[in-house]
């Protein structure tokens, strides 16, 4: 199939005899002939259709933070610690495929690798759907039933990748004016699946179970139907990718432009403070519910209706970070993607203190209320952070294309191009981030499985968790740390005048 546009003239031309798939070869989204003309249209279609196969992508990607605080009600009995390795597997393979699916764009094409990225999602929800809950696996013993659990959850990563090859793609169809917005919105509506995951799956594996039964802390779930619900819509996202969205020729980002974008030390430093921003976002969004679970267990208790039905209210968080995205781009447009990013740092240290306090002081509301803030701070920063890529490299393409007298079309795109690989690497590391969160988080709870391990009983073993009840907070004295050090990583390299004008003079405009 072709692209065929008919008018009007400055509307982007249709791909070369011969050429199979809907290619277009001239894109030019910083014309405003162009884009008014056809440009923004195409654009929007295919940021429609991202969004929606993304969004599946985190769906699938955090599928196990729910079904892990619900094995015990199938028959699998895991430690704290063995609960945490589950949920930390597919956010490593997530984090690891992101590198390898941004240079699948320009190999493939946008419109065949959201095709191919959204079927590969099959594979974990069929695991998932009839592997996990089977009578063969619950007759194994512990060490091969972790050994499957692992592989499933394993799986789950393919819908981490999807994020980088949707963002890298996105960031080619827009001129830079609208550039924060889209990518914003492209972000936001994939992060939402982090959300709508945790609020649906708990509900559709209690289908047909009576509302007492589900009170109680052991009880009946269908566990399947937390694979078998995303089926159709997999299949839908394939199908509407493969038949309207389209690829842009020029949106090539080879081996020769990684290279070229990891030369540069603003691809490093961005790199790491989205482990500050999005690391927070997904390393928490999949921490968060098995955490309430054994901080807050008395608190759970006495609100089954939140335990059940809404995974301990863990979706409320992945929501407000999804909505805060757009927010975080749109507010770096006009006040400066550093500054904004340096107010999400601070912010993010401010209510981890509080948080810190929650779990002292035994109180939910704080503890939650915390993390609901610094869910918003990160979504923010998430849109921050992206933002000021593509305005960075901009920058450095238009100072090298002066420096060496170079085409200044030609330098930037070349720098566009390093833009959409710097914006694949920062999203691995940036996902390698919510892996470490993890990892701290499972560190922090050996002793509480250890102690549980050791006790004789149920009602001892649940007298032991409840007196460890604060294992998390040195975790969370690690996180406070790491955010101080990322605010003033943003304040020296983009803020400190004497810094960022002198040494990166065209960054400092461009940030700021």
């Amino acid at each position: 199939m072709s692209t065929t546009i008919e008018s009007p003239a400055d509307a982007p031309a249709a791909p070369a005899a011969g050429r199979r798939g809907r290619w277009i070869d001239d894109w030019d989204p910083e014309d405003a002939k162009f884009w008014d003309g056809g440009g923004s249209k195409i654009a929007k279609k295919n940021l429609a259709l991202s969004i929606f196969a993304e969004h599946l992508g985190f769906s699938i990607w955090v599928l196990w933070t729910i079904v892990v605080i619900n094995l015990a009600n199938v028959g699998f009995t895991l430690s704290l610690s063995e609960q945490f390795l589950l949920i930390a597997l597919p956010n490593l393979v997530g984090a690891a495929l992101r590198i390898p699916y941004t240079f699948a764009v320009p190999r493939f094409g946008g419109r065949a690798w959201t095709t191919i990225s959204a079927s590969l999602l099959m594979i974990p929800v069929t695991l998932l759907a009839f592997l996990v809950p089977s009578g063969w696996l619950l007759e194994q013993g512990h060490g091969t039933q972790i050994w499957v659990l692992a592989l499933c959850a394993t799986s789950a990563g393919f819908g981490g990748g999807n994020f980088s090859s949707s963002m890298a793609n996105i960031s080619f169809f827009y001129p830079e004016r609208h550039k924060g917005v889209a990518l914003g919105l492209n972000a936001a509506g994939g992060n939402l699946g982090v959300a709508i995951a945790q609020l649906l799956v708990p509900l559709v594996i209690i289908i047909g179970i009576p509302a007492a039964a589900v009170k109680l802390p052991v009880h009946e779930v269908h566990l399947a139907n937390a694979g078998l619900i995303w089926m159709p819509f997999i299949v839908l996202a394939a199908i509407l990718a493969w038949t309207r969205m389209d690829s842009i020729t020029d949106a090539k980002t080879d081996k020769s432009t990684y290279t070229r974008s990891l030369r540069h030390g603003q691809t490093w430093i961005m790199s790491l403070l989205y482990i500050g921003t999005f690391g927070s976002f997904i390393g928490y969004a999949f921490v968060l519910p098995l955490v309430v679970k054994n901080t807050f267990p008395e608190f759970l208790a006495a609100h089954p209706f939140i335990a059940t039905y809404l995974a301990g209210l863990g979706f409320v968080g992945a929501l407000i970070g999804s909505l805060a995205r757009p927010l975080g781009g749109w507010m770096s447009d006009r006040l400066g993607g550093a500054r904004v990013t340096l107010a999400v740092f601070i912010g993010e240290a401010i209510f981890t203190v509080t948080a810190i306090v929650g779990v002292n002081e035994h109180s939910f509301p704080i503890f939650f209320g915390s993390f609901m803030v610094i869910f918003l701070l990160a979504g923010m920063g998430n849109g921050s952070t992206y933002r000021m890529i593509p305005s960075i490299f901009a920058a450095l393409g238009r100072k090298e294309a002066a420096e060496k007298g170079l085409d200044e079309k030609a330098a930037t795109l070349d720098f566009k191009r390093q833009a959409a690989a710097v914006i694949g690497i920062a999203g691995a590391i940036g996902a390698f981030g919510g892996f470490l969160i993890q990892v701290v988080f499972r560190q922090a709870s050996l002793g509480v499985s250890a102690a549980v391990k050791a006790a004789e009983t149920p009602v001892e073993k649940l007298a032991v968790a409840e007196s460890m009840a604060d294992w998390s907070i040195p975790a969370l004295y690690v996180f406070l740390a790491a955010y101080v050090v990322f605010a003033a990583m943003t304040w020296f390299f983009y803020l400190r005048t004497s810094f960022a004008t002198k040494i990166f003079p065209s960054l400092a405009h461009a940030c700021v």
